[in-house]
């Protein structure tokens, strides 16, 4: 960073500009508390242990101190490469029909809630309804510190069983949708894409978006035609704003699918293809006769299932964390 000329190249600036940061990251809390255990460490042999009073100060500081060596230590569980950016949050319903578009919703519901609880701003930039119900799919980007660092978690089928709303007979019905996460990537990332790698179709907004909205071929599609990938967006009030968005999410799809071929490559029992229906979920929310959401890669349960589809992730996504740090030490 002191070096003289290290703006000549703007976007090799900013990549050691984000290296710093994640480093001081981790390094300046590391020292902070360094120094405070050093610091305890002195008063502890100054008061000779016979001062009940100032050990119970003491007792106080390591207890404090405890628990923030405690969230340092879960920051080191969100070391990726890209933990610390933004997220693409998509959501499809798989088998249920009008039942999984509900499912969608509700899952939508409980990640905004979630990230909201963080401070964290969640922007829906594509969404289908569902045809009687619910949504088809959706497409969010959630803004905040470690967003893809924690969603990431959530990626797989979930699974809900309870008695439908939209059954005369009040039957009980079981549900699906899969969920996905990527990061979204800077604008200096190093892929090139040709124009002629790319298909531009425009089309109508179907949402809600006042007069302006629904009126123009705003939307943008952008479909990369050597590996079909996907991106589309109709959240911007111009079709120039959309294709920027659409182009950005397109180029994190792109990097993703690059690094979980690579992946597969590594584990060939990794499987990002799962068919959305039943027994290949990764969480199970029960709703009837009992109320329980289990993760079945980490069995983390509760019986607040409220809670959980009012944003309470946090135990999971820990959970799921921990024992990937785990695995990845094995």
């Amino acid at each position: 960073m002191n070096a003289p000329d290290i703006w000549s190249d703007p976007v090799a600036a900013n990549r050691v500009v984000r290296a710093l940061k994640a480093l001081k990251a981790v390094a300046e809390p590391w020292h902070k508390h360094s120094a405070r255990i050093a610091e305890i460490e002195e008063f502890f042999g100054l008061s000779e242990g016979e001062d009940p009073s100032f050990l119970g100060h003491l007792n106080e500081d390591i207890d404090g101190l405890r628990q923030e060596l405690d969230r340092l230590e879960f920051y080191a569980l969100l070391s990726g490469a890209f933990d610390r950016n933004d997220a693409i949050l998509s959501i499809n319903a798989g088998a249920g029909g009008t039942e999984s578009c509900d499912w969608v919703s509700m899952l939508l519901r409980m990640y905004a809630r979630w990230a909201q609880a963080r401070s964290y701003d969640v922007t829906i930039i594509d969404i289908l309804p569902g045809e009687e119900a619910g949504t088809k799919n959706v497409t969010a980007v959630v803004k905040g510190a470690y967003a893809y660092g924690y969603l990431r978690a959530e990626i797989g089928v979930h699974r809900l069983v309870r008695i439908s709303p939209f059954d005369a007979n009040k039957r009980r019905h079981t549900s699906f949708a899969s969920v996905d996460v990527i990061p979204q990537v800077e604008g200096d990332v190093d892929l090139e894409i040709k124009p002629e790698e790319i298909k531009i179709d425009l089309y109508r907004s179907g949402g809600k978006g006042g007069q302006h909205v629904n009126t123009t071929d705003s939307a943008v599609r952008i479909t990369h035609l050597p590996t079909g990938i996907i991106a589309q967006c109709q959240n911007e009030r111009s079709q120039h704003q959309n294709k920027q968005v659409a182009m950005n999410i397109l180029k994190s799809r792109l990097l993703e699918a690059r690094r979980r071929e690579q992946e597969d490559k590594r584990n060939q029992a990794y499987d990002s293809k799962q068919r959305i229906e039943w027994g290949s979920q990764i969480r199970s929310y029960v709703l009837h006769p009992y109320n329980l959401v289990k993760d079945h890669r980490t069995d983390h349960e509760t019986g607040d299932a409220a809670g959980v589809l009012d944003g309470k992730l946090d135990p999971f996504i820990e959970a799921y964390l921990r024992q990937s740090r785990l695995k990845g030490q094995e």
